[in-house]
């Protein structure tokens, strides 16, 4: 089965067919995936997709390019969201409703749009990193041309084992190192697939097999051969196809081994 780590179904590119979408995809042997958060609006609309599918778990939090209106009062209201609905209250008799919250994020820095000042983008990454320490969950982390910094303020503010996912991974091998050594995992989608992801494919071959996750960041970054169009969980055959070409593995044993770690590092235990 295939776990999808980072989907954006909420996205309004799904506005017409989005139950059809998911209906679609355990006939496509996708059997998890979680939602993830982008601003504070789609913090209410990524949790209400996941209580009302079971097979979908949440992530809370806000894009660096969505930063620049954050409030304190902001920060408040997803650490309480994030409390009472963590996955961990499941079956609590005292926390009612389907508790699906599983990770903090997408946060982090993108100095490629730079929609926020950086400075802005620094102090909400840091601020969101508290949010995660004080509800103890892992951090999905988005960082594009900003390497350093992103690793500076993990470095100082969230490592150890399991402590989250540098999502769409798009550095060196090098970096992959450095990023692992902190305790993160390192998630590869559609870009492992392209004829110019170089880079990808060299991380998809080095990460280790108990670091690795897949991910499609749908509606974006389709794998080669719908390169272009929207993504969706069952693209995730190819780019899985991808990686076990890269690692002399078989698409099965991708599936697994990525399901396993899936499970593992958002604490999972059904």
């Amino acid at each position: 089965m295939i776990f999808d780590t980072h989907t954006h179904y909420d996205d309004t590119k799904y506005e017409d067919d989005r139950e059809a979408v998911l209906a679609s995809l355990s006939a496509c042997g996708v059997g998890r995936i979680v939602n993830i958060a982008a601003s504070m609006a789609s913090v209410d609309t990524t949790l209400a997709l996941a209580q009302s599918h079971d097979f979908i778990y949440a992530a809370l939090g806000v894009h660096p390019d969505e930063v620049g209106e954050l409030t304190e009062a902001d920060m408040d209201r997803l650490t309480e969201l994030a409390l009472k609905y963590a996955y961990r209250n499941a079956g609590d008799p005292k926390k009612p409703g389907l508790n699906k919250v599983v990770a903090i994020g997408e946060i982090g820095l993108d100095y490629y749009w730079d929609e926020s000042p950086r400075e802005i983008q620094k102090e909400w990454f840091v601020r969101q990193l508290d949010v995660a320490r004080a509800v103890d969950l892992p951090v999905v982390i988005h960082s594009r041309d900003a390497a350093k910094d992103t690793f500076d303020i993990l470095k100082e503010h969230c490592t150890g084992e399991g402590c989250g996912i540098v999502h769409c991974f798009s550095y060196s091998k090098e970096m992959a190192r450095e990023f692992l050594n902190l305790g993160y995992y390192i998630a590869l989608g559609g870009v492992t697939t392209f004829k110019n992801g170089r880079a990808a494919k060299e991380v998809a071959a080095y990460v280790p097999s108990d670091r690795l996750l897949l991910e499609t960041d749908c509606p974006y970054l389709a794998p080669v051969p719908n390169r272009g169009k929207r993504n969706w969980s069952g693209n995730l055959t190819y780019v899985a196809d991808a990686i076990a070409e890269l690692r002399g593995i078989t698409r099965e044993e991708v599936e697994n081994m990525t399901w396993e770690n899936a499970r593992r590092l958002y604490r999972l235990n059904d």
